[in-house]
């Protein structure tokens, strides 16, 4: 069983955790993170990402974004996937999704499990209309 769950002050350790078994296996990027892999403070990434959620809020340099840890059955996060509500001219090569899987939970079905909630997500919100099996 997965969950998504929006990023708070409470998940730093796991956070930093998952994003530090990346690099150790040398994996610089972590797709669907809105810059988890570059920012020092998690702090700092954590406000970016709640700002980003937001009209009111978000970095004129984004589009708006719902950003979610993926949880498994154990509470720990075994991904991170993002939903952009709309494209602007950088992101329209990469879609109104990214995602990633710990390297340690890779092959286990948790990319098919996040991409069926964040498009149940897209469809709450009024993205797209029709129903997925």
């Amino acid at each position: 069983m997965i969950t998504l769950k929006r990023p708070n002050e409470e998940y730093e350790p796991k956070a930093l955790a998952f994003k530090q078994e990346f690099f150790d296996n040398g994996e610089t990027t972590i797709n669907g993170s809105e810059l988890l892999d570059r920012m020092d403070s998690y702090d700092e990434w954590l406000k970016s990402v709640t700002d980003n959620a937001s009209h009111d809020t978000v970095n004129p340099s984004w589009v708006v974004t719902d950003t979610y840890f993926a949880f498994d059955e154990n509470d720990d996060i075994v991904g991170i996937i993002d939903l952009r509500h709309e494209l602007n001219d950088f992101l329209k090569d990469f879609g109104n999704c990214g995602y990633s899987v710990r390297p340690s939970q890779r092959r286990k079905g948790y990319a098919t499990k996040m991409l069926k909630l964040i498009l149940e997500r897209a469809r709450e919100i009024g993205m797209i209309s029709c129903s997925f099996q």
